[in-house]
C-alpha cells in the first residue's frame, strides 16, 4: 500500500466533495466536513477494495454506511440537516462510469460486456442504497438505547 497514494486519492476526492458541495450550494462552513466526510470515505474503500480486494459489494455497502453515519455526526455538531454532507460526499462513488460503459456497449452491440456493466451499476447502486438504509438504522438504534437507558436510570433514581 502507498501512502502517497492514499494522500492523492483523499485530496482528490476531497476537492471533488467540495466541488459538488459547491453546485448543490451547501453552506459555506459545511465544505471542510463534507469534504474530510467525502476524501475519509474513499480511502476507506480504496483500500478495502483495490487492496483488501474485499467485493463491490461489501465495499460500497460499507463506504455508504461510513457515510451515513458521519454525516448525522456532522449534521450535529454542526446543527445543519444530514443531507448536507449524505449527498456531496456520496458523488465519487456513483456508478457514473459503469453506466455511461453500458450504455456505449449496449448501443455497439457487445451485449455480454453491456451486461457486466450493468451488474455493476445495480450492485454499487443498490450497495449504496441498503447502506443508507442500515447507517439510518443504526443512527436510530442508538438513539433509542440511549433513550431507554436514560430513561430507566432516571427512574431508577
Amino acid at each position: 500500500m502507498n501512502w502517497q497514494n492514499l494522500l492523492v486519492q483523499f485530496v482528490l476526492s476531497y476537492v471533488s466533495t467540495i466541488c459538488f458541495g459547491i453546485l448543490l450550494h451547501i453552506p459555506l462552513r459545511a465544505y471542510n466536513s463534507a469534504g474530510i466526510i467525502g476524501g475519509g470515505v474513499w480511502v476507506v474503500y480504496w483500500i478495502m477494495y483495490y487492496h483488501q480486494h474485499v467485493g463491490l459489494a461489501i465495499s460500497n455497502l460499507i463506504a455508504a454506511i461510513l457515510i451515513s453515519l458521519l454525516s448525522m455526526v456532522a449534521a450535529r455538531h454542526l446543527k445543519m440537516p444530514m443531507i448536507v454532507f449524505n449527498v456531496p460526499a456520496l458523488v465519487t462513488f456513483v456508478p457514473g462510469g459503469q453506466a455511461y460503459k453500458l450504455v456505449r456497449n449496449f448501443v455497439i452491440g457487445d451485449y455480454h460486456l453491456a451486461m457486466i456493466y450493468f451488474y455493476q451499476v445495480v450492485v454499487i447502486a443498490g450497495a449504496i442504497t441498503l447502506g443508507f438504509g442500515l447507517g439510518e438504522l443504526m443512527i436510530r438504534a442508538v438513539n433509542y438505547l440511549h433513550n431507554v437507558l436514560l430513561k430507566s436510570s432516571k427512574s431508577k433514581a
